[in-house]
């Protein structure tokens, strides 16, 4: 037997509003994944220029100005002493006012500070001479001294 007209109409009307919502609720999917988008690009230009409101895998450099690693470095060095790496990694996140909790920018900082140090080594500026537990230990180096050899005072 055939079907009333009534039930073939009521199922044409389902399947046009079924398709309907799919429709909207894609389109809805679109404008989160915008609206996604939009927050994401604001909190990267909305930050007041603290550490703290940095993502970690915002580049650093934003973050410090030229030289500035070193300074921190250097005074540190100047008013403690002779410092190890992971000891200075601390002191310079300190100074900016980072979480030293965060072991992924501690490490990113630690390598900036490796290389600052090494940098500065090699011109003579920097000893690294010293180790501790498999860690450089930096100081400033110490003022040069003639010897005897350099006095040209050789027994022969």
């Amino acid at each position: 037997m055939a079907e009333p007209l009534s039930i073939s109409i009521l199922r044409k009307k389902r399947d046009k509003i079924r398709d309907v919502v799919a429709a909207y609720e894609a389109k809805l999917k679109e404008a989160q994944a915008d609206l996604a988008h939009v927050n994401a690009t604001l909190r990267l230009f909305e930050v007041a220029g603290k550490p703290s409101d940095f993502p970690p895998y915002v580049d650093l450099n934003r973050v410090f100005r030229r030289g500035e690693t070193t300074a921190i470095c250097k005074a540190a060095i100047a008013a403690e002493g002779a410092l190890d790496t992971r000891q200075l990694t601390e002191r310079v996140m300190k100074a900016k006012g980072m979480d030293t909790a965060d072991r992924v920018l501690w490490n990113t900082i630690a390598l900036r500070v490796v290389q600052t140090m090494r940098c500065h080594a090699m011109k003579g500026r920097m000893d690294n001479s010293l180790r501790r537990k498999g860690v450089i230990v930096w100081q400033l180096p110490k003022p040069w001294q003639p010897t005897s050899i350099d006095l040209g005072n050789n027994p022969v």
